[in-house]
């Protein structure tokens, strides 16, 4: 599973041919939750209510690039990193 970015202690990563909504992983301290892309809901998983916070706004703004390395996750194609949150 290819980490795409990293910032304050979290990793966001993203599975090849993974299922649908369109998601992603995060990390933090050892826990795992499981973001839709487009509605930022978790789909499985709990972090800290900071952690999710930071994860929530990074992904707003990037939500086209999560969705274009959706595309090329499902395809088995390179996955772009994409910058931290600032």
């Amino acid at each position: 599973m290819p980490i795409i970015s990293r910032f304050y202690g979290i990793s966001i990563m993203m599975f090849f041919k993974d299922h649908n909504p369109p998601h992603f992983h995060a990390k933090y301290q050892g826990r795992i939750a499981v973001f839709q892309i487009k509605s930022g809901r978790i789909m499985g998983g709990d972090l800290p209510p900071l952690a999710k916070r930071l994860i929530r706004d990074w992904a707003r703004k990037h939500q086209k690039e999560l969705l274009d390395n959706w595309d090329r996750a499902q395809k088995d194609g390179k996955l772009k990193t994409i910058k931290p949150l600032e």
